[in-house]
């Protein structure tokens, strides 16, 4: 398994990944239009040419970065993937000199075991709803926010 940059030709499969949890409640659906304004924050996981995983570091600030709409392929959960793709990002938030990970999540369980610590909203910055105002959730936001600091 390889993890990679996200192409444009990458776009369809990532889009289709995120629809088909949010179809079930368990992520926020997400529109082609972010996926290519963000393209550049995307990686995958790919594995003999298939994209088994998908999602986002989305850097806010010097001290914060985001991992988004983290996805795995149906019939590939619990297969270590999404750990793995945590880790890739986690990798690269320190690469960057970035000291703190957080996400907004349904899936408390899974960022839990990979480190984060759920937090309230409230100690996130006001810069992190900047893209919240356009989701139909908004001002009402039930996902929980987790947070890893990454050691030095």
């Amino acid at each position: 398994m390889i993890f990679r940059k996200a192409r444009i030709s990458d776009v369809e499969t990532i889009h289709g990944l995120i629809t088909h949890y949010a179809n079930e409640g368990l992520m926020l659906a997400r529109s082609r239009t972010m996926l290519y304004e963000f393209i550049r924050d995307f990686t995958v996981a790919e594995e003999n040419g298939k994209i088994l995983a998908a999602g986002g570091l989305h850097i806010l600030w010097e001290d914060l970065a985001e991992i988004r709409a983290l996805t795995v392929a149906p019939g590939y959960a619990k297969k270590g993937i999404g750990r793995g793709m945590v880790t890739h990002f986690v990798k690269e938030a320190w690469e960057l000199g970035i000291p703190k990970v957080f996400a907004l999540t349904y899936q408390l369980g899974f960022f839990e075991k990979c480190g984060f610590t759920l937090v309230s909203k409230d100690v996130l910055p006001h810069k992190v709803w900047q893209e919240c105002i356009n989701c139909p959730k908004f001002p009402n936001c039930d996902e929980n926010a987790v947070l890893l600091q990454i050691r030095r």
